[in-house]
């Protein structure tokens, strides 16, 4: 892991505007106030599950004095258990989240969408966990709640991005499945990442909505989109470290780079909502907080 040059960080974090993601997140969330989602079982909680006779061992303070009088007979409550959402916030650091031309790098809009995310989840009782993928090591803080929720995601993900050509293309499909594994309860999954590489993340990103609510953010960088004017240039595949020359002057060159990078976006586009994912697109240009809102209201 690397930190790459030119790195500034996610940027200012108003309040008001990550209040205003607060219910979004809360929505898509399936609710995440303690009370709103039933687990299985009986056991301490808000909610009457059944009212029954007293049997020995059961909790003398479970004892319902109303229907206790009414009968002749004791009779105990049994409530449904109160249990806290999860969230899984899923972190890709390849190579290619360390490009970035405009404000910042695509690593930095990350580390703020990670930031977000990991205060609401924890901010009404809930548990937030993070791990990484599309590196040789995979980085796993397991869920935890209450105020020390967030330090060890932030510095998780301070840590940087794998070098060029040491990235791992298998790494975010190998990560979705072990969140499959440990995510045994319905929670939120939120993928951040630009989806370049292979597409093996789309069967277990699909297999994780069925359990899940599943928020993909896209992270993108103006510039690659297109090709500038700037002559012979040799380019570097980060992921793979391949070196490539092209000639930029070249008009077809250029047409051919734009076609096929649009057609390379909307391809994920359309995976992403064949997995029944929520997609959200963010670019290192301009106030990416503001635009994360905007989709999610």
């Amino acid at each position: 892991m690397v930190a790459p040059a030119g790195r500034q960080g996610p940027g200012p974090l108003p309040a008001a505007l990550v209040e205003q993601l607060d219910l979004a997140i809360a929505r898509r969330a399936a609710g995440v106030l303690p009370g709103e989602r039933r687990a299985p079982g009986v056991g301490v909680g808000t909610e009457l599950s059944q009212l029954r006779e007293y049997q020995p061992g059961d909790d003398v303070r479970q004892l319902d004095p109303a229907a206790s009088a009414r009968t002749g007979v004791p009779h105990v409550r049994l409530q449904v258990p109160e249990r806290s959402l999860t969230t899984w916030l899923v972190l890709d650091v390849s190579p290619s989240m360390a490009f970035g031309t405009a404000e910042r790098l695509k690593i930095d809009v990350a580390e703020g969408v990670i930031v977000v995310l990991g205060r609401l989840a924890a901010r009404r009782g809930g548990r937030v966990a993070l791990l990484t993928a599309g590196a040789e090591v995979e980085r796993f803080v397991p869920p935890r709640g209450g105020r020390g929720a967030l330090a060890p995601l932030r510095r998780v993900v301070g840590e940087g991005v794998a070098a060029d050509g040491e990235g791992d293309p298998a790494g975010l499909a190998r990560v979705l499945r072990r969140v499959g594994k440990l995510g045994r309860h319905p929670g939120l999954v939120a993928v951040v990442s630009d989806f370049r590489g292979d597409d093996s993340w789309v069967r277990p990103l699909a297999a994780l909505r069925q359990r899940h609510s599943v928020l993909a953010v896209e992270v993108r960088d103006p510039r690659e989109e297109s090709l500038p004017v700037a002559g012979h240039l040799h380019v570097v595949d980060p992921e793979t470290g391949e070196l490539v020359e092209v000639d930029t002057h070249s008009p077809q060159l250029r047409e051919r780079f734009a076609a096929a990078e649009a057609e390379g976006r909307a391809e994920v586009a359309r995976a992403l909502r064949r997995a029944g994912a929520e997609h959200v697109v963010l670019t290192t240009e301009g106030d990416w907080l503001r635009s994360l809102g905007g989709r999610l209201r």
